[in-house]
């Protein structure tokens, strides 16, 4: 999936906090969270979209077991709450934030509308957000129900050299600086942290990638992995 369209020109924050228009700077405020603060439950109302400034914000719902799952990983730049654009009226979701300093934009959802009767420019880049995200969604789904737990893995990570990739001058490989911890990737792609490791290890092992913290080095395409 390339992104790259995304990254260039669907920065919303960059385009859509109010703070960077003249009539809406004076009377608009950021909301500043702590590690695991909500900022919306499921059944609250649907009123608001919400731009990350900084930090990583967590989407996800619990099931009737009350496990937890995982929709998403949010970061900087991002919009998260956007159904109530489409007319919802509750939420069906969490949003927690899982940085210590995450700093959200909220914006009601008559100034969006405003906002975007009036930048048509704005209109195009939040419906060109909205059909990444909706495919972005299916195609998690189509994971989870067709692919086996090693085909999840290395489309997760092709993914992520998609997104985040960037090739490095001295030793032409790819490398990949993200703000998933194991925790996130197993629970975005439904798998265990044990099972994860071994099927990274062995990628690994096989001299495709090589890690670092919260970087992965792609040493070969993934595409050549069986």
């Amino acid at each position: 999936m390339s992104n790259i369209w995304f990254l260039e020109n669907v920065n919303l924050f960059k385009k859509l906090c109010p703070h960077k228009f003249k009539e809406y700077k004076n009377c608009h405020e950021f909301d500043s969270y702590r590690k695991s603060d909500y900022v919306y439950f499921s059944e609250d109302s649907a009123n608001k979209v919400y731009l990350i400034e900084k930090g990583k914000v967590k989407i996800g719902y619990y099931t009737e077991e009350g496990d937890e799952v995982v929709k998403a990983i949010l970061t900087k730049g991002e919009m998260f709450g956007e159904k109530a654009i489409l007319g919802q009226e509750k939420r069906n979701e969490f949003a927690q934030s899982i940085d210590n300093a995450t700093s959200i934009c909220p914006i009601g959802i008559p100034v969006l509308h405003d906002l975007m009767r009036d930048n048509q420019n704005l209109t195009t880049s939040i419906y060109k957000f909205l059909n990444f995200r909706f495919k972005k969604l299916e195609r998690r789904l189509e994971l989870l129900l067709y692919k086996d737990c090693k085909e999840r893995v290395i489309a997760f990570l092709e993914d992520l050299k998609a997104e985040y990739g960037y090739c490095c001058p001295d030793t032409g490989n790819t490398v990949v600086k993200h703000p998933y911890t194991q925790k996130d990737i197993a629970s975005l792609i439904g798998t265990s942290r044990p099972t994860l490791n071994i099927i990274v290890n062995q990628l690994k092992e096989l001299g495709y990638i090589s890690t670092d913290r919260n970087q992965i080095i792609f040493l070969e395409k993934m595409s050549s992995v069986s």
